[in-house]
């Protein structure tokens, strides 16, 4: 794991906090969020795909949406638990890809 931490915000104006790790980095079997993306520079990133799922030790994304996002550039996943449920899970999704606007969220 590591110790890389990101506060991404919502356009609630919430705040949420991730962990970044590589693509392909393997996760404990428990429910989360998680966002594909690319550092623009030093520290900045950009979202190129934002979701959430049951497990973050399954497959994440969809091959498609995958490939989308490595096609635009993404190295890294920023992933948090969110053990409090689907809605919770897709309220926050949602949050999130209102502000940032992920070109493989399209």
């Amino acid at each position: 794991m590591t110790d890389t931490e990101i506060y991404w915000e919502g356009q609630s104006g919430k705040d949420y906090l991730y962990w970044i790790h590589r693509i392909g980095t393997f996760f404990n079997d428990e429910p989360g969020n998680y966002i594909l993306a690319k550092e623009v520079e030093a520290g900045s990133w950009e979202a190129v795909y934002i979701g959430h799922t049951a497990s973050l030790q399954k497959q994440l994304v969809d091959p498609e949406k995958e490939a989308c996002a490595k096609q635009n550039g993404a190295t890294h996943v920023h992933v948090h638990s969110t053990p409090t449920g689907e809605s919770r899970r897709a309220a926050e999704q949602i949050d999130l890809v209102a502000k940032w606007r992920p070109v493989c969220n399209e």
